[in-house]
């Protein structure tokens, strides 16, 4: 009875209008609660949308349509372009007004440069050489995004892949342990076995984390390329299975034939024979044609006119100078070239090798080695079920198993790294 005076005692000092406002406040604060009680299972139950899977061939192509970097090298293009425009430009003509003492006491003068040797057209050949270079350059960076793609790619399907294999070597283990506590209180172990399934889950535990914090991290570099959301999880679809068998000779070819490299070393020639080309039209001399108007030379005229012509003589100045730059540059520039594509060749040829051994390598693991590891893993694990075995030869039984499948997967990230560094010694995209 005391405390329901105690609690009305604040009210009835309140007053009405206090009364009312207190209610309304405590309307506010409980109808936001209500509201969300009343959504919560609606949100509950709605169905959560499947992540789309994702291939490595949509991986690139998002990578090429959506990533900044590649994005802010296509802009590129547009100052190359205006720098054409700028390189098509005409002089523009002089106009000069002159007021003399003297007669004529008035000239009205035009004179417009006249660029002679086809300065422009060469001009607009180094601008049409230097956008040319520019695409090269532009392809050999869409090449790296694709590499760095493929990469990433492969890096997170072998981590995904490792991740299940510790799972599932956890869960013998899980059972390895439940089977050990069985036979010990049936009285058909000891207590160490009980202790030993256990310490062997509690490390299978450790590297099954361990293992979770690598795929985070491959599909955190992954999404961070590919501008996804760094949390996202879509399914990675694309078997990194070894494909066909390599060969030197037809990776050599493709490297001669589509280099992004040796494209771009050939577009530098390009725009180094425009200038080269450019700095000879500079000996010709330009002439510069004026024609003048003239007025108040009475009583002999009222109006006159002049017309005049000069060109500079390249007696001091002859840009010779300029030629032999440009020449010997355009002579680097092939040396480079014929360098550049003895080390493709060679780089190729190693990759390619390498390559295929890791192919090979990895084949075997696949078709050979890791079946009878598995084979070898469930016999142990019947063996010791039905009390034929101890413990300790299931434990070495799944560590050979565990450690045969991560060097099988090891194999395979070898290979898809080959393939990716055979790809860039190649210079053009490989399937």
């Amino acid at each position: 009875m005391s405390s329901s005076l105690h609690l009305r005692a604040p009210i009835m000092r309140l007053g009405t209008m206090g009364v009312l406002w207190a209610l309304r406040a405590i309307g506010l604060m409980i109808a936001p609660t209500c509201v969300l009680a009343c959504l919560a299972p609606l949100y509950a139950s709605a169905p959560q949308e499947p992540s789309e899977p994702l291939t490595l061939d949509a991986a690139i192509s998002r990578a090429l349509a959506a990533n900044p970097d590649l994005a802010a090298a296509r802009l590129a293009r547009s100052i190359d372009a205006a720098g054409l425009a700028v390189a098509a430009e005409r002089p523009n003509p002089d106009v000069s007004i002159e007021v003399e003492k003297e007669a004529p006491r008035q000239a009205f003068a035009v004179s417009w440069p006249l660029e002679l040797g086809g300065k422009r057209g060469k001009r607009i050949a180094v601008g049409r050489a230097a956008l040319g270079a520019t695409e090269a350059d532009l392809r050999g960076l869409v090449l790296q995004m694709r590499n760095d793609v493929r990469r990433r790619y492969s890096d997170a399907v072998v981590a995904d892949a490792k991740l299940g294999v510790l799972r599932e070597l956890r869960d013998v283990a899980e059972r390895a342990t439940a089977t050990a506590q069985t036979r010990f209180e049936r009285g058909d172990a000891p207590r160490l076995e009980v202790l030993q399934a256990a310490l062997a889950l509690d490390a299978a535990d450790t590297e099954t984390s361990a293992a979770a914090g690598v795929v985070g991290a491959a599909r955190a570099k992954l999404n961070a390329l590919l501008a996804l959301p760094l949390e996202s999880t879509q399914p990675l679809t694309t078997s990194m299975d070894a494909s066909g068998e390599i060969v030197t000779s037809a990776m050599v070819a493709r490297a001669r034939a589509a280099s992004t490299e040796l494209a771009l070393a050939d577009r530098r020639i390009d725009e180094q024979r425009a200038k080269a080309s450019l700095a000879r039209a500079l000996r010709v001399p330009d002439a510069t044609p004026t024609a003048t108007l003239t007025h108040g030379a009475e009583p002999e005229f009222t109006y006159g006119w002049r017309a005049g012509l000069s060109i500079t003589l390249p007696v001091l100045t002859t840009h010779q100078a300029g030629v032999v730059v440009e020449d010997a540059r355009l002579a680097q520039l092939a040396a480079q070239r014929e360098a550049m594509l003895q080390r493709v060749v060679g780089d190729v040829t190693a990759a390619s090798a390498l390559a295929e051994a890791q192919r090979q390598a990895s084949v075997r693991y696949h078709d050979v080695i890791v079946p009878r590891a598995k084979q070898v893993e469930e016999m142990a694990q019947d063996s010791y079920r039905l009390g034929q075995t101890g413990l300790p030869a299931l434990l070495q039984a799944l560590q050979a198993s565990r450690d045969v499948r991560l060097r099988a997967l090891d194999a395979v990230a070898q290979f898809q790294s080959g393939v990716a560094d055979l790809e860039r010694a190649v210079g053009a995209p490989l399937p």
